[in-house]
């Protein structure tokens, strides 16, 4: 896909959920005692250093997570949202757009963030996890694209095609997995309100510092599209929220 970058609006905005939407890394809140030793393998993918794949398995067999551990993940995320995620996403799709969330995540954790902030379930990727009948880890999806190298891509490029004649896709995102789905986001928006990580924001359209969502409603929204929701009683406080932050 020929990459053309442009300026609001979009028809669908995508956003990562580790160090995105949510505070923390998923995996690394899972490890417990070996925390430091799983966030030196996620930076590693993080940065671009190494391929998704050959750190992704690697992590859950060294963690195991059990079902009462991943949903306990669920609650975490949730708790550690960053200010004004709900009120971003609500004001979005007042606009008619589409919200999704695509995620190396695990797919439950990751549907809760949905759930809490009012996004479909039918726009939620991550991936999925296995435990048997006591709740004992068995496995991940390792056919899920994001999961590896690329998966990204693949789950925007889909998305990308199915917007047709719509204003097309934009891209929040904080890491270099988030970066390869560039090609086929008419802005990708690189988000280090959480971590900031050089590269990312080196090859971005447009970066973001600001730990709150409040800050990227202009990033996302024309002009036009700002006046509107300004108007709407519902949504003015977020537009006069933006305007109040440094951009």
């Amino acid at each position: 896909m020929h990459r053309a970058p442009a300026p609001p609006p979009y028809g669908t905005i995508v956003f990562d959920c580790d160090s995105t939407l949510c505070s923390i890394e998923g995996i690394e809140d899972l490890a417990g005692e070996r925390a430091a030793e799983i966030h030196a393998l996620t930076e590693r993918a993080m940065r671009g250093e190494v391929p998704l794949e050959s750190v992704y398995g690697m992590r859950l067999d060294m963690i195991r997570p059990s079902a009462t551990d991943v949903e306990a993940l669920g609650r975490r995320y949730v708790a550690t949202l960053l200010p004004n995620v709900a009120e971003l996403t609500a004001a979005l799709r007042s606009l008619a757009k589409r919200v999704c969330i695509v995620s190396s995540g695990l797919l439950a954790p990751v549907r809760a963030v949905a759930r809490a902030i009012g996004v479909e379930p039918r726009d939620v990727f991550a991936v999925d996890v296995r435990h048997d009948s006591s709740g004992a880890f068995l496995g991940f999806d390792a056919s899920s694209p994001l999961a590896r190298a690329g998966g990204k891509l693949a789950v925007v490029r889909t998305l990308a095609a199915g917007v047709g004649a719509q204003p097309p896709v934009a891209l929040v995102g904080d890491g270099a997995t988030d970066l390869e789905a560039l090609a086929c986001c008419a802005r990708f928006v690189a988000f280090g309100g959480v971590e900031h990580r050089a590269p990312v924001f080196a090859a971005a359209d447009v970066g973001c510092d600001v730990a709150d969502f409040a800050a990227l409603l202009p990033l996302l929204c024309s002009a036009d599209e700002l006046a509107r929701l300004a108007r709407d009683p519902v949504h003015a406080a977020l537009v006069t929220a933006a305007r109040a932050l440094p951009h």
